[in-house]
């Protein structure tokens, strides 16, 4: 590895938090899609959110690390919450698009 070199984050997917107020499933669906669908309007490139968003929805760690990288995205947290493209943008995710809050009402 070159000297300076930024150390490289591995994703992981232990992330807890609660919302300030309990949210059903349908709820919690209908604020991700409209994370997801408004949010290129406020910066950013487009193709980086639709590889962000295949990223978080991605099952797999290991081929969402894989889209990352292929798409030269580079995370600062582990959980996704802060990632950068090749340009220097920053893309920040809010918990409730990244894990299921602890409180979700059944």
């Amino acid at each position: 590895k070159p000297r300076g070199a930024a150390e490289e984050v591995k994703l992981k997917r232990k992330m807890t938090w609660k919302s300030d107020e309990p949210m059903s499933r349908e709820e919690l669906d209908r604020k991700r899609s409209e994370f997801w669908d408004t949010q290129p309007y406020y910066g950013g490139d487009a193709n980086v959110w639709l590889v962000l968003r295949a990223a978080v929805e991605c099952e797999d760690l290991a081929t969402a690390q894989t889209m990352l990288e292929s798409a030269g995205v580079k995370i600062v947290d582990p959980n996704m919450t802060k990632c950068y493209d090749e340009r220097g943008y920053c893309y920040e995710l809010p918990n409730y698009v990244l894990a299921d809050p602890k409180n979700l009402s059944k």
